[in-house]
This record gives structure tokens, sequence and C-alpha cells, in this order.
């Protein structure tokens, strides 16, 4: 919603229509020239913040990913270590009978 610049009457009656028009105008270019620069430096410092929080959520799910494979190797080892100390529990439990 475009917001554009008044002056006063008294400034009107100063100037004149003409030059306090004139001055209205320029103020109002200048505003939607700020705005524009404004809208197109968060639009650039969002694209980079995007790409940022890309890469390290790229780089999360490889850190995960290698974590979640060491942690898989380590439970599998100790479930075969359980898994042998069970069947040799039972293995001597059947034997010395």
């Amino acid at each position: 919603m475009p917001v554009t610049a008044r002056l006063s009457k008294r400034f009107y009656e100063a100037l004149g229509e003409d030059v306090a028009n004139e001055l209205v105008d320029w103020f109002n270019a200048v505003d939607a020239t700020y705005k524009t620069d404004l809208r197109d430096l968060i639009e650039v410092q969002a694209q980079r913040f995007d790409a940022k929080l890309q890469q390290g959520l790229a780089e999360l799910r490889g850190e995960m990913r290698v974590g979640f494979a060491q942690l898989r190797a380590e439970l599998l080892k100790w479930m075969f270590l359980f898994w042998l100390g069970t069947v040799g529990v039972a293995l001597a439990s059947v034997l010395t009978r």
C-alpha cells in the first residue's frame, strides 16, 4: 500500500503549487526507490540464509547417517556377543545334565 507524502497548506502557499508538487513527487520517488532497494536486499539476504541453512542441514544429515551407521554396527556387535553368551550358557546347561 503506497503512502504518498503531502505537505502542509502553508508550504504550498510559500513555494507555490508547482514547486511543492515537484518536491512531493521527489519525496515519493525517493521513498519508492528505498523501498525497492530494501526489498531487494531482504531477498538477497533471505536467499543467502536459505543456502546456508540447506548446506547446514545437508552436513547434519551426513553426520547423522555416519553416527547411525556406527551405532548400528556397535549394536550388532553387542547383540552377537549376547546371543553367543546365551547359546553358550544354554549349551553348558544341557551338556552338564
